[in-house]
């Protein structure tokens, strides 16, 4: 259990009995040495910090925790969710090697590691000690995730029998999938949305020039601009036609339901007529000359949602070009392939899952001033910043009454992406598993794929 003790304190209750893959016990101590450890990992493959950075870890007895900050703090849970405990007693001294080849990569989970081969498998075995109950319970004896990049790949392999259950099924393939009686498909819509970035700092902007290959005024600081881009975009068409139907259109940065959301905003229509008088009176009426740049391997038809992009953008005189590239590469190039480490990109495709579960994580790191020192704005590629979306979500983040903080997020979000324009949503992404018949799967708004979600009758 966990609940905040007062304004600074949360106390978190550790569940007893509960072993390790080895048979050791769980306690605080495992806690205290994971707080640590994940925050120095010599060159470690993905740094925790944003999620322990300013905490304090204080062991109370061998089964409770307290965690202290400067400031009052309602995300505790989230982000220590976000972080998985290790075993001290297999961890102290151990290297990424270590766990990289199963001699450290024990934990307390429904399944246990048995192997890692690099771009060819995992496997694991059930724990049967496992401390859980219901559909947490390993329902299989051994699990073994393989890695097929190619769509059509997967499919084969599934309609082959030679796997047993895919994720990420192309939208393409869906309809006729459902049409086979020999598999089973659940979809569901994820808390990721795709969206745009622009560049919002500079006005002398890398990737824009006039019609012809002129100078010009980085139009996208403008707010009239970054608007009529909104109202050109058909989400109607980029739903059906691009992703095959497999989407909902986007107005914010999430889906009803989740927290934080506003209730006042909708997806723009499609209006080009607007969008051209917004550009004409923006001083832009004879348009201007960009390239979109995105993914070509992260999003699901992330390259094809470019493309799309840069024809309704020349309905409205905007003459766009199109560069896509592996993730790899892309990230790098866009959050710091500029000059002094700057975003290297004008205009650029990108999507967000709130791991959160509310708006405090994309508002937080696509929307708030980048300021690297608090750890806000580190997803801010356009860089949008605007003092009073600074400060609603600031104090948002301290706010520990859950239907307050929800308040101030929602306001948050009608300034920066309903009023500023600061990015532009697309679409939510949903997500597609299949298996074969008989199987089934729970759909997950993280995208994840985790054995215990699978059932089998």
């Amino acid at each position: 259990s966990w609940k905040p003790i007062n304004d600074t304190t949360w106390e978190f209750k550790l569940r007893k009995g509960v072993k390790f893959h080895d048979g050791s016990d769980f306690t605080a101590d495992d806690v205290i040495f994971t707080a640590k450890r994940a925050q120095n990992v010599p060159k470690s493959p993905s740094g925790f910090g944003t999620y322990l950075k300013g905490k304090e870890f204080i062991k109370i007895d061998s089964h409770t925790i307290h965690i202290k900050t400067k400031k009052p703090y309602p995300l505790m849970p989230n982000d220590i969710m976000t972080v998985k405990i290790i075993s001290k007693k297999n961890g102290e001294g151990a290297t990424t090697g270590d766990y990289n080849s199963g001699k450290a990569a024990i934990g307390t989970g429904p399944y246990k590691f048995v192997e890692w081969v690099p771009g060819d498998k995992i496997v694991l075995k059930a724990n049967k000690d496992y401390h859980g109950a219901g559909t947490g319970m390993p329902q299989f004896e051994n699990v073994l995730f393989k890695p097929i990049k190619s769509g059509p790949a997967r499919i084969a392999a599934l309609l082959a029998k030679d796997v047993d259950f895919i994720d990420n099924v192309p939208p393409l393939n869906v309809g006729k999938m459902k049409k086979n009686s020999s598999v089973k498909l659940n979809s569901g819509p994820s808390n990721r949305v795709i969206y745009l970035h622009m560049d919002q700092f500079r006005e002398d902007s890398p990737h824009i020039s006039a019609i012809g290959g002129g100078k010009i005024k980085n139009p996208l600081m403008d707010v009239r601009v970054r608007k009529a881009l909104s109202l050109a975009i058909n989400r109607d068409a980029m739903v059906a036609k691009v992703m095959e139907g497999i989407a909902v259109k986007a107005g914010q940065l999430l889906p009803a339901g989740f927290h934080g959301v506003s209730t006042k905003m909708k997806p723009d229509p499609y209006d080009p007529d607007a969008a051209k008088k917004l550009l004409k009176e923006a001083g832009y009426g004879n348009g201007f000359e960009m390239t979109i740049h995105g993914p070509n391997d992260r999003y699901i038809n992330d390259a094809k949602i470019a493309e799309a992009l840069a024809q309704m953008f020349s309905r409205i005189g905007i003459k766009a070009k199109v560069e896509t590239m592996p993730k790899a590469v892309y990230f790098k190039r866009a959050s710091r392939g500029g000059p002094n480490k700057s975003p290297e990109f004008s205009f650029m495709v990108l999507g967000w899952g709130a791991g959160s579960g509310e708006a405090s994580s994309p508002l937080r790191a696509l929307l708030h001033t980048y300021d690297k020192s608090i750890g806000m704005g580190r997803a801010n590629r356009g860089r949008h910043s605007d003092p009073a979306v600074d400060k609603l979500v600031q104090k948002a983040l301290g706010t520990v009454d859950s239907d307050a903080r929800g308040k101030l997020l929602a306001e948050a979000t009608e300034i920066a992406v309903g009023k500023n324009y600061g990015v532009i949503p697309i679409h939510y992404q949903m997500n597609t598993w299949a298996s074969k018949s008989g199987c089934s799967y729970t759909p997950r708004t993280d995208e994840r794929t985790i054995a215990t979600y699978v059932s089998c009758k």
